[in-house]
């Protein structure tokens, strides 16, 4: 969709349903999207990565410009914000984590891959200024008052408008990192299928994966504090949407009626940024702001400042799971991969997840977040839920059967995951082995344990 395109006015419910409409595809074009967020902190004393300065992101930048990446910004003068090469792109959240957005891709074996590449384009300016990368949800050391603001133009709004609406919202912004996937669909069925499974299966999967044990230096008491930090967060905009969950047959129309009740950050005119924190888009859609009416390329920024568990733009985003270490980084895209891509799969799925009462589900997250896989779901060990998702994501990346060079297919991927499961630990109870309670490990120990 070009620009002009998104300066058209949005008249009907119905235009705000092309977004979906348009990105549907066939099987045979269905690809994966990873996207991988990252800590990095100075190896002897745990400071954080700040964005600007001789330890700054912006050093790191202008190393990767030097390698064919080129800088973006919001505006002709304004601070680079994120780099791209190719089809991939590295944007940064509001303390500065690294994501790194990757290509569509049309195997787990091309993610690993364009995982590695990225590690070892990091390695000479680590080096050089002494940083090490942590992969784990919620960073293991720093203070609020540790970390910088990264200068992009929607920040300040959320940074104001959020801790109005949940206090985690702070957190979120700074302290939390993810590994994100993303996926296609074919049409509304398929999208809405996808998209309840997905959130369905959202926090089962976060505490599967759990792995944000540490807050300031000391152990949180939670497998997943990026996962508690969530359950803080502005409601309206954030969760499981638990009416899609409740709808025995939700519609492209059902996920619009729910964005449309979440209020707005910002819209942009003539290159001009326009603060409207709190207006739902439905009212800015039928009544304006300042003399603005709703476009649809607002209603796209608008869906891409949500954040639930699993959202619907013009692919299907999963968003439930804590950042991870280098070796597991490649488990959750490929558990969805197994579970999204295969119909087998996605039909036992929907039927493992049509078993899960909504009700007992929302109720159990506070401990699912805390114990992990110690955690129960109404009467259902959560452990005996992680193998059944596993087995599910196991056997649709089996009959996929794409092979890498060593003639293994996507499963390697899952293996050690799969392996800590089912040896009744989370990435998380693996970071803090050796640790009691009452343990305060040094930064050094610290760092090594969550080493990327």
């Amino acid at each position: 969709m070009d620009s002009t395109d998104d300066q058209r006015p949005l008249r009907t419910s119905d235009d705000l349903l092309e977004l979906f409409q348009r990105a549907e595809k066939p099987r045979s074009a269905y690809r994966i999207g990873t996207e991988a967020e990252k800590f990095a902190v100075d190896s002897q004393t745990g400071a954080p990565l700040e964005y600007d300065g001789p330890r700054g992101v912006t050093r790191i930048f202008a190393d990767f410009v030097k390698r064919g990446w080129q800088e973006v910004r919001e505006t002709p003068d304004g601070p680079v914000v994120s780099l791209l090469r190719d089809h991939h792109s590295i944007t940064l959240e509001p303390g500065s984590q690294f994501e790194l957005s990757g290509g569509a891709l049309t195997s787990i074996h091309e993610t690993r891959a364009e995982l590695d590449e990225h590690f070892a384009e990091l390695v000479n300016i680590s080096k050089e200024m002494n940083l090490t990368w942590l992969g784990v949800g919620f960073h293991p050391l720093a203070k609020q008052s540790d970390l910088g603001w990264v200068p992009k133009l929607r920040y300040p709004i959320m940074r104001d408008y959020l801790p109005t609406r949940g206090n985690g919202a702070w957190d979120m912004m700074r302290r939390t990192a993810t590994v994100q996937g993303n996926y296609d669909f074919s049409d509304e069925a398929d999208a809405l299928k996808k998209l309840v499974v997905c959130l369905k299966l959202a926090p089962l999967v976060n505490a599967l994966g759990a792995n944000s044990p540490f807050i300031e230096g000391k152990l949180s008491g939670y497998k997943s504090r990026r996962g508690y930090t969530w359950l803080h967060m502005d409601p309206d905009r954030s969760g499981l949407i638990t009416a899609l969950l409740r709808n025995p047959k939700p519609s492209y129309r059902d996920y619009a009626e729910w964005a449309l009740d979440a209020g707005m950050f910002l819209f942009k005119r003539h290159g001009r940024v326009v603060h409207n924190t709190g207006q739902k888009f439905r009212d800015f859609m039928q009544n304006g702001f300042e003399g603005e009416r709703a476009t649809f390329g607002d209603w796209k920024m608008h869906l891409n400042t949500l954040f639930p568990e699993a959202r619907l733009k013009s692919t299907l985003e999963v968003r439930s799971s804590d950042s991870l270490p280098a070796r597991l980084l490649c488990a959750v895209p490929a558990l969805f991969t197994g579970i999204l891509y295969d119909e087998q799969a996605l039909a036992e799925a929907d039927e493992f997840a049509r078993s899960i009462d909504v009700d007992v589900l929302l109720a159990a997250r506070p401990a699912l977040v805390r114990d992990g896989l110690a955690a129960k779901v109404g009467d259902r060990p959560m452990q005996r839920l992680a193998e059944r998702i596993l087995e599910i994501a196991n056997g649709g990346l089996s009959r996929r059967n794409l092979l890498n060079a060593q003639g293994k297919d996507e499963r390697v991927h899952l293996e050690l995951l799969t392996s800590l499961v089912q040896s009744g630990k989370t990435p998380a109870d693996a970071v803090i082995e050796g640790l009691s309670a009452e343990s305060t490990p040094n930064v050094a120990d610290v760092i090594a344990r969550c080493h990327l």
